[in-house]
């Protein structure tokens, strides 16, 4: 079977004989790319909502490009599991925790992959594969469709401006409707969309697609769909296939020019001037291709391979921009990429991943610029650190091959670098750029974690530190008034997987304590201040004083800081102005109703005072600090909880009671939606309030509820709500306060 499988594979490229290739395949090996020509490589991601079949469809991919021998199930039910879920707990639990990235090749183009968490609480690993990738392949569920998180990746592809592929899987399932998804697609997601392919039969009947570009029919034979057989268009679907890909032309032609004009005149595209109208359409991502299929049934993965290779971009497609540091207002620098992939440009790349791995540190890079060679030596455009690279590996899952040089447009990672997630490494005349790092959202859920005995408390210290470096999400902070330690994530999940990771990487067992909720304090009307710090008591004195009003942002900014200087003239002299602004924030830090931070407030520093012998960047940073907590005294305050958007997937029978659940729980709900015998349900719930909300979902619907939730934004709590926690705060504080003086008695 892996013979047959090697010689269509050789087919496929174009190649008279097949015994190269199969030597390499067959040792799990691709060749190098050292000299490959930048425009033959093709950087992706795989990416959608959790349980949409992201992980199956890079199996399949791996599969067919002859990068693996056998294909293996996501559940690890034959023991084996997926190639991409390496990790133990991943092959458990049926889901993807972190990011895995390998390459293979397809019709003589290379292709990196990275395959991403559809699961909320790993929200990062999807926002920094897709800082440095080129493309993406969207995974849409054909029964759930668009859902919460797909809207969630979707915004992160817009952030960055990556070009997308949409491929509908699951047409096998009961209840597949490509036709309803496609709709989503168009006014959910804003897409100009359209399909590229047509389906043949669905659910148990699927067993085809028609290509609309080049109107014939794509069967998928042998049991593992190695063979692509084509045949002419049956009479019954020729009318369906004509207009559906007249509705393509139309849709192409919307937002491309040249084919614009072809229909204006009425003539028919060609198929070549058609897939480069897609083309370009889709690198300016006003255009999304939609590719239809089934990976678990081995159904339509080859045409979507074609896609990536036709309409996605190379990396000389793709513009991307250093920054001069401590330069923000001027012009950003344009990074090159040769086509030959030479050495000429001096080095750029940005570390984007971070694992410890069993020879230390594993850091993963994307090369932007100019080639870096195994024994070269960069610079951390950050710390000024210079670095000697050791060695520069190509990875493949958890396994990886030594290369000895790599180039603009590559993925890689090498050992030994001690650096931070987002960090431009750089060498030669770029010593003063760097690149835009990755966006980070903050933690929106707190526990307490402590090891259940204290013998194992260097392994939980040691875990701990490693999980740090390498999740920017996840936060640990001290609380010096209880003596606990505060792990702080994306969710439940988040920090329960990581207290499982420490007891199965580190022999240390955790006990985590309640969950928290990130509440913060905000300002509710403008507060005026006058402060005035002044302190003598011998020699240099400290004086200050600092004139102007704080007043809140609106609810898109409700949880920023913003510092304006309004000052004129010499009154407050403007190289004090940075310690005011110091001031501020770090008072900020901590607020006076529930000890949380301030947050959505702006200062404006308008006027003030200053004294020439006794003020000092100390003195006005003092003065800022206590007006912010004159303020805080004073002021009119609100607490703000996180509120998230929850999706609720139920048998129609249970749609009454779960509602009434969600209602329940002060959830408001927004959209409901029938799909055959089950009810979507989405909503906004205050995150305080879903706490155990798996529980009661279960016992409602027999078992058969599911749901997920993403943040959503944070919203004023009920006054109602804020006293109770003001005043529970308040009786901790007297707890500690008074285990303070009774110890100091002692």
């Amino acid at each position: 079977m892996q013979l047959l499988r090697l010689f269509q594979c050789a087919r496929h490229f174009g190649l008279h004989g097949c015994k190269a290739l199969q030597l390499r395949k067959i040792t799990g090996h691709v060749s190098s790319i050292d000299q490959m020509d930048v425009t033959k490589i093709r950087n992706i991601g795989i990416s959608a909502h959790i349980d949409s079949g992201k992980t199956t469809l890079t199996e399949r991919v791996l599969f067919y490009t002859g990068r693996v021998g056998e294909m293996h199930e996501v559940r690890g039910t034959d023991g084996v599991g997926a190639v991409m879920d390496f990790m133990e707990l991943e092959r458990q639990r049926g889901i993807t925790i972190q990011s895995a990235a390998t390459y293979t090749e397809w019709a003589g183009h290379v292709i990196n992959i990275i395959d991403t968490p559809g699961h909320v609480d790993f929200t990062i690993e999807v926002e920094r594969a897709l800082r440095v990738l080129d493309g993406a392949i969207l995974v849409l569920c054909a029964v759930g469709g668009v859902q919460s998180q797909t809207l969630t990746v979707n915004r992160q592809m817009l952030r960055y401006n990556v070009p997308c592929l949409a491929f509908i899987n699951k047409l096998d399932r009961q209840g597949a409707n490509p036709v309803r998804v496609l709709h989503q697609i168009r006014h959910k997601l804003k897409h100009t969309a359209a399909f590229m392919q047509l389906p043949v039969g669905l659910q148990s009947q699927h067993e085809a697609v028609i290509d609309l570009v080049d109107e014939c029919v794509m069967h998928f034979d042998e049991p593992h769909g190695l063979t692509v057989r084509r045949e002419q268009v049956p009479p019954e679907r020729r009318a369906e296939t004509a207009e559906r890909r007249q509705e393509l032309v139309e849709c192409v032609a919307n937002v491309d020019d040249e084919l614009g004009e072809l229909v204006l005149m009425d003539q028919q595209p060609s198929r070549d001037q058609l897939k480069a109208a897609i083309r370009r359409a889709c690198l300016q991502r006003s255009f999304t291709p939609v590719f239809l299929g089934t990976a678990l049934r081995n159904k339509g993965v080859q045409p979507l391979l074609d896609g990536v290779v036709d309409y996605l971009p190379n990396p000389t497609e793709v513009q991307n921009y250093a920054f001069r540091q401590g330069e923000p207002d001027q012009e950003p620098v344009r990074l090159h990429l040769n086509p030959e992939r030479s050495c000429r440009l001096p080095f750029l790349g940005l570390a984007f991943k971070l694992e410890a791995g069993s020879y230390g540190q594993l850091t993963y890079f994307r090369v932007y610029q100019g080639c870096l060679k195994r024994g070269d030596t960069m610079t951390n455009a950050r710390t000024g650190r210079k670095v000697r690279v050791q060695r520069l590996v190509k990875m493949h899952a958890n396994e990886m091959a030594e290369v000895k040089e790599v180039y603009a447009g590559d993925i890689c990672a090498t050992f030994g670098v001690d650096c931070a997630s987002g960090d431009t490494f750089v060498t030669g005349s770029l010593h003063d750029v760097s690149m835009e790092s990755i966006f980070v959202p903050d933690p929106v859920v707190s526990m307490s974690i402590k090891p259940k005995e204290s013998r194992m408390q260097e392994n939980f210290a040691k875990g701990l530190q490693r999980f740090l470096k390498e999740d920017p999400t996840l936060r640990m902070s001290f609380n010096e008034e209880f003596r606990e330690t505060i792990l702080s994530g994306m969710g439940e999940l988040h920090l329960e997987i990581y207290a499982q990771r420490l007891e199965r990487e580190y022999k240390a067992p955790c006990v985590l304590g309640k969950p928290k909720v990130a509440f913060r304090e905000t300002l509710s009307e403008p507060y005026q201040f006058d402060y005035l710090h002044k302190k003598q008591s011998g020699g240099a004195g400290q004086f200050a004083r600092i004139i102007g009003v704080v007043e809140p942002l609106p609810p898109e900014k409700c949880t920023t800081l913003e510092f304006v200087d309004e000052t004129t003239g010499t009154n407050v002299p403007k190289n004090f102005v940075p310690a005011v602004e110091k001031g501020f924030r770090l008072a900020c830090e901590k607020g006076q109703l529930t000890g949380n931070p301030c947050v959505g407030m702006r200062f404006r520093l308008q006027d003030g005072a200053h004294h020439k012998v006794d003020s000092s960047d100390w003195a006005f940073q003092l003065a800022a600090m206590h007006a912010v907590r004159e303020m805080q005294d004073h002021g009119t305050w609100n607490l703000l909880e996180p509120v998230m958007l929850v999706e609720v997937n139920t048998p129609v029978e249970f749609q009454t009671v779960v509602m009434a659940a969600l209602v329940r729980r002060t959830g408001l709900i927004t959209h409901s939606d029938l799909m055959e015998d089950t009810c979507v349900i989405e909503c906004e719930v205050p995150l305080n309030h879903m706490f155990g909300f798996i529980g009661e979902l279960r016992s409602l619907t027999q078992g058969k509820g599911e749901f997920v939730m993403e943040y959503s934004r944070y919203c004023p709590v009920p006054s109602d709500l804020q006293l109770q926690l003001v005043s529970e705060y308040r009786n901790l504080e007297s707890q500690a306060a008074g285990s303070k003086k009774a110890s100091a008695k002692k």
